[in-house]
């Protein structure tokens, strides 16, 4: 009897299609995700591929801050109003929808990428979600709007529970790839170090 409802229970949570309207349902139900990040790209010219690594935070009400430790220290906060990078300590840049347009339309997609929105995505994307099982979901995402249809061929999102990789095709044959690993959900609320961090 107990390994007949383990079985009805597996079974039933198989038969629960992931989608993406779920998807973004469930991101945005996660007010702060810590994770660590390696990224690699991978440039057509170049015999080795070009390597960092560092901790992300998203936060739903803050915004997405990109911490790079290596090679060299960057740090990236997306938020409503800006854009400010810092490299190696040097002064910090800022750029905003006013000061710079085209890189602000980045940035908001960008924070739409971590958070599976998908009024912004289908407004510049042509979309195909798939559901791999198990949890698990692809999304392949074409560019439809310009600039992104000139500098990107294509998109990929993977992941499951959360957002555990992030491909990048651009036009000029080179490739970005970002995983994720050690996602944390606690604290629920950005430490005051974090708070820091995100008022700069």
């Amino acid at each position: 009897m107990r390994a007949f409802l383990l079985l009805m229970l597996l079974c039933g949570h198989a038969v629960q299609a992931v989608t993406l309207d779920a998807l973004q349902q469930r991101f945005t139900q996660q007010p702060v995700v810590r994770a660590h990040f390696e990224q690699v790209r991978q440039i057509k010219d170049l015999p080795q591929s070009l390597k960092s690594q560092g901790e992300m935070i998203i936060a739903r009400d803050h915004g997405l801050l990109w911490q790079q430790t290596t090679p060299f220290a960057m740090t990236l906060l997306l938020d409503d109003t800006r854009m400010v990078q810092q490299i190696n300590g040097q002064p910090a840049q800022t750029i905003t929808a006013e000061n710079n347009p085209q890189m602000f339309q980045f940035n908001h997609l960008l924070r739409a990428l971590f958070q599976a929105d998908k009024t912004v995505l289908e407004q510049n994307f042509r979309l195909d979600f798939q559901d791999r099982g198990n949890g698990s979901w692809a999304l392949t995402m074409t560019p439809v709007t310009t600039p992104l249809d000139k500098i990107f061929s294509s998109l990929t999102l993977e992941g499951n529970q959360y957002l555990d990789s992030i491909r990048l095709n651009d036009k000029q044959g080179d490739r970005t790839d970002i995983t994720f690993s050690q996602h944390r959900l606690t604290p629920a609320q950005l430490t005051h170090d974090e708070q820091s961090l995100f008022a700069r």
